[in-house]
Order: structure tokens, then sequence, then C-alpha cells
């Protein structure tokens, strides 16, 4: 093996630096092992897809009505028989989390049944016993189910959960909980109304049972994973976030999903003192933020976050927001602001006066400001210089609609009243309301025949999986 003096590799460094026209300060900044040393080439290459996908339609869609223009949904939907091929899906990933392979390469296993009484000795055909397996396994369910957990559901690595063809709802104690794991897949469900919960022994693997204190009531949960894809979910009514990554998470996407009714609704990063989030990346594109929400969307430290095209209807105090000098690359969004005159400014500097602030990478690029909102923008994101070194531009935040068609679990109503109406698991509701118990009464809209039109027949059942795949089917 050739070895360099370190004069050599100090002059190389300095040679690639000072080939960069502008600082993004995260590019550099290798704090954890697996994360993307350019990140502006994965922004660039999302941009390409979505470029792709949108002339795409314009140029087929007479003759294929299923093109929306997202890359993600035009890798997979326009196959009339996606279900036999459901891990195509895993080549379907754009942004930081592009490479989570979830169960691709595994066995396919069926959930039957919706329980979840044994935390600790989960029972064969539950949603709590696939997901602890050693191997790889794309799991999806063979019904409508809603799975109501007693304490957190604690993922292995390589698990896919595929949710097309059913109506799964995971609430209840703990939910979901993605703990110094990788290449995890989450798509097509719902999360919500999720509570605390623990100081109990709980099964992470066949050969491992530990105690578990009490956690946070967080919908999604990553604590030092990477390779995290969470798509087309619809989130809403939990106890702390939605969605946190923290403690070195990275090489995550947010994508297609719909978040509703919550106060803090994302956090990105631990601490301000916390070094490792420094090499935290997340893509969070084409979701729609949207009835009842307040605050973070998301709430950043440190790292390098990508927020693209994505559609924000409502917040009460900010959108976007951070501290310990993250970089935020906000490209071809709609804001929508709230009509409380103090509340226009998407952007929120937590705690930090503006000098040390000033020279924060913020970007705002092509983004839509609508109703008197506005983006305030530091560092390199305030100049023409950073505009200009992305060479690809997102599309036009006017194709939002578009882009956004089918954000959240497919055949959701979209921001009218109450997801869950009638829905009585507890939690409680955040926001203007917080605090109080949810109520159970109200009515949500009708979008629609989403799942006929998506899968055909109308029939929210799991479709069939190819007969040459070898499915694990528990009865």
């Amino acid at each position: 093996m050739l070895l360099l003096p370190m004069s050599c590799i100090l002059l190389m460094c300095l040679f690639l630096t000072s080939s960069f026209p502008f600082p993004i300060k995260a590019s550099f900044n290798l704090s954890l092992p697996h994360q993307h040393s350019h990140p502006q080439s994965v922004v660039n290459e999302l941009q390409r897809k979505v470029n792709i996908s949108l002339s795409r339609r314009e140029l087929l869609s007479k003759d294929q009505a299923c093109l929306t223009g997202n890359p993600i949904d035009d890798c997979w939907r326009c196959d009339p028989n996606w279900a036999a091929n459901r891990q195509r899906l895993a080549d379907c990933g754009i942004g930081f989390g592009r490479d989570a392979l979830g169960g691709k390469g595994g066995q396919i296993y069926t959930v039957t049944d919706s329980s979840d009484s044994n935390p600790s000795n989960p029972i064969p055909g539950t949603l709590r016993h696939a997901v602890i397996q050693d191997e790889p396994l794309w799991i999806i369910f063979s019904a409508d189910m809603t799975i109501n957990l007693r304490h957190e559901l604690i993922f292995n690595s390589f698990k896919t959960i595929d949710g097309r063809g059913a109506n799964v709802q995971i609430t209840g104690h703990g939910c979901i909980t993605l703990q110094y794991v990788s290449n995890i897949i989450i798509h097509n469900i719902h999360v919500h109304h999720c509570k605390p919960s623990g100081n109990t022994n709980i099964r992470s693997s066949p050969t491992h049972v530990g105690f578990r204190g009490i956690s946070d009531g967080d919908g999604i949960s990553i604590f030092g994973a990477r390779k995290i894809w969470i798509d087309h979910c619809s989130l809403s009514y939990c106890t702390d976030g939605l969605i946190d990554a923290i403690m070195g998470s990275t090489g995550i996407t947010i994508s297609n999903s719909h978040f509703a009714h919550h106060d803090e609704v994302m956090l990105l990063g631990h601490d301000d003192k916390y070094m490792p989030d420094k090499g935290m990346q997340v893509t969070i594109a084409f979701n729609h933020f949207g009835e009842g929400l307040v605050q973070r969307m998301p709430r950043c430290r440190h790292g390098y976050i990508h927020v693209v095209n994505n559609d924000f209807t409502q917040w009460e105090m900010y959108a976007i927001g951070g501290s310990a000098s993250p970089t935020i690359n906000s490209q071809g969004n709609r804001y929508t602001a709230p009509s409380n005159p103090d509340s226009k400014e998407v952007t929120k500097r937590v705690e930090t006066n503006e000098n040390d602030w000033s020279d924060w990478n913020w970007k705002t690029d092509g983004d839509i400001m609508v109703n008197g909102a506005f983006f305030v923008p530091s560092g390199a994101g305030a100049s023409a210089q950073y505009a200009e070194a992305t060479s690809l531009q997102p599309k036009s935040a006017g194709q939002i609609d578009q882009l956004t068609m089918y954000s959240g679990a497919f055949g959701d109503p979209r921001d009218n009243g109450d997801l869950y109406p009638g829905f009585n698991g507890g939690g409680t509701v955040t926001g203007s309301s917080k605090g109080k118990n949810v109520p159970g009464s109200s009515s949500g809209g009708d979008d629609g025949n989403i799942f006929g039109m998506i899968f055909g027949g109308g029939s929210s059942h799991a479709p069939p999986p190819s007969p040459s795949s070898f499915i694990i089917h528990f009865n």
C-alpha cells in the first residue's frame, strides 16, 4: 500500500478545498464515518431526478396518466404489477437516504396479527416479531390493521415496512425506535397518538432482551442510526416529536409525508454541544406540512439539511429553526404564512444573537412566499455566489401541488379535519389545544377513491406478492 507523507496529504486537501468557490461548512467536516463528503453533489443529483421526472411527465402525459413528476412515485407507481415486485421501491430513494436498502433481497414477511401483548417475547406474525429479526425482511400486511403498541417498537437493521395496499396505523406507547441500526425503509403507514412508556424489558433481536427507560413519546425516534428513508407516511398527535433524529444519525431522507396537528414537528440534532451531529445529513422533500402545526419543520442543530419542494401551509410560530450553525439549503418550497402579523418569518435562530448567526449558511433558492411569508438568509446563503454555485436548479415551487399531490399515506384526506375520526387511543393534542385529550367525535374528509386509483379495484387489502417470492406467513 502506498503511504503518502502528511505534507502531501495536507497539500491535496488544500487543493480540493480551494477548487470550491463557496463555503459549505458541513462539506468536509467528516465527523461521522458514513456521511457524504460532498453534500452539494447529493443536492444536485436530487434536482436532476426531479427535472427528469417532470420533463418525462410533460412529454408522455397523454399516454402515461400515472406520471406525476415526483421521481419517487414515478419510479414504481406506473408498473401495474408493482405488487409482484415490491422490492423495486428500494431503488427509488433520493437525497441523503437514497442508499437505504431496507429489506431488499430478503424474504417477504406478512404481518397477520395486530396484537402487541408481549414486547419481551413477541408472537410470530406480529409486527414486533418481524422488525427484531436479524436477517433482511420486506414486511407487508395481510389486511388493514391498527397496531396499538404497549411499548417502543425497536427495530433491527435491514427492514422495510411496506404498507402499500393496506391502511396500517401504528399508535399507542413508545411507537417507532430506530436506535443504532441502518438500512431502514418505512413506507405508507400512519403514526399517531404516541405516548411515553418504558421501565420494562423489550426484545430488540432474537437473542437480546434489554431494560428500557421511559421513552419520549416520539412518532419515529432515530438515534445514532444511518441510511434511513421515511416515505409516504402520515404523522400527527404525538406527545413529543413526530420525527426526531439525534445522536449522530445521518444519511436520512424524509419524503412524501403528511404532518398535521402537532407542536414540535421535527428535531434534527441532539444538543448544541453534541459535536457528532455536525455529520448529520438529511433530505426533506415533497412533504406536506398541514393543519395544526406550530414549529420545528424542522428545528436543526449542526449538520446539512436540504429542504426541497415541500408545501408549508400552516405554522403558528415558525417553519424552519436552528441553533449551533446548521447548514440549511431551502429550495423550491412554498411557504404560506399565518394571518398573525408576528409570525410571518419562515426562519428562527433559536436563542442566538445576530452577531453569532450572521455567518451561518442558510439559503433560500426559488422558494415561493405566500401571505407575507419571508425567509432570512445568512452566511453564504445571503450572497449571489452561493446561489450560483448550484448549477442545477430545483423545479419551480409553482409545481408544488403536482409534486406533493400524494403526500402522506395513500388515501388520506388533505387537511380536512381530524385524520382519525372516532379514534380513542389517548395521547395529547399539541398547539392551540395542547394538553387536552384528543376528541374522538370529529369526522374526517374523503379525498376520493385513492386506493382504487393507486392499487386498482378499490380494495384496501394488500395485493398478493409475487408467486415466486418466498413468504414468511404466520396464522
